[in-house]
């Protein structure tokens, strides 16, 4: 299945691409047999493209509601606290995933929550890898409230071939546990980032591949109402 984010691209290349598909095809067919190399060249070149925009289903592999699930395809770059973050205004918890061109691309909630800021922000186009991207890199950050009174914000970073961030969520929608809302298109990083890193359990370390709407990769413990 391919992105619904990406139909632009990936129909009007198709458009283009095809038509000379099969012109290579009709030559190869009329006594050109040479245009067989050309024609699977480029449908293999739009293949590829089009694999960018999969959009695989997925289901998360802990029945613990109260996990926070991945909210990109990749690898952990990075988990770092840190004294203060605009998403949870106060000290938090930030887990960093590099996507490779290679990853699929689809964003997704990571827990359930009502989108109450979206703040995007211009900035350069670094590699996504470099620690330094992170910080200065174009990106959107996207702040949800959750059912017991907490925020918690998604990140969503370009990079050197990333150019393009595709949010779908508006202020006020509800977003459910493992939900699409968007993606980065050609490479990219996405940030989860938690609140009270004191009461945060991660349950992924650095260098671990994750999943979106799969791999779990935080737990809060519950606000204790006694104190």
């Amino acid at each position: 299945m391919l992105t619904k984010y990406g139909m632009n691209q990936w129909l009007t290349t198709a458009v283009v691409v095809y038509p000379i598909i099969g012109a290579c095809i009709w030559l190869a067919d009329n006594g050109e047999p040479a245009w067989w190399i050309p024609a699977g060249f480029l449908l293999m070149i739009w293949l590829c493209f089009a694999a960018f925009f999969r959009d695989p289903p997925r289901r998360p592999t802990s029945n613990n509601l109260a996990d926070f699930l991945s909210p990109a395809d990749g690898t952990v770059s990075a988990i770092v606290r840190v004294a203060h973050h605009e998403a949870t205004n106060g000290p938090a918890l930030v887990i960093r995933i590099f996507l490779s061109v290679l990853n699929v691309h689809i964003n997704r909630s990571a827990q359930n929550g009502i989108v109450i800021r979206l703040r995007h922000q211009p900035g350069r186009y670094l590699d996504a890898r470099a620690s330094a991207g992170a910080r200065v890199n174009e990106n959107l950050l996207l702040t949800l409230q959750l059912d017991d009174g907490r925020t918690y914000g998604i990140r969503q970073i370009s990079g050197a071939i990333a150019r393009r961030i595709v949010c779908r969520a508006n202020l006020g929608d509800r977003l459910l546990r493992g939900q699409r809302f968007g993606m980065i298109q050609f490479g990219s990083t996405t940030e989860l980032i938690l609140p009270q890193p004191e009461e945060a359990v991660r349950l992924v370390r650095e260098g671990m591949r994750v999943y979106a709407g799969r791999t779990s990769l935080a737990r809060l413990n519950p606000i204790d109402s006694s104190k």
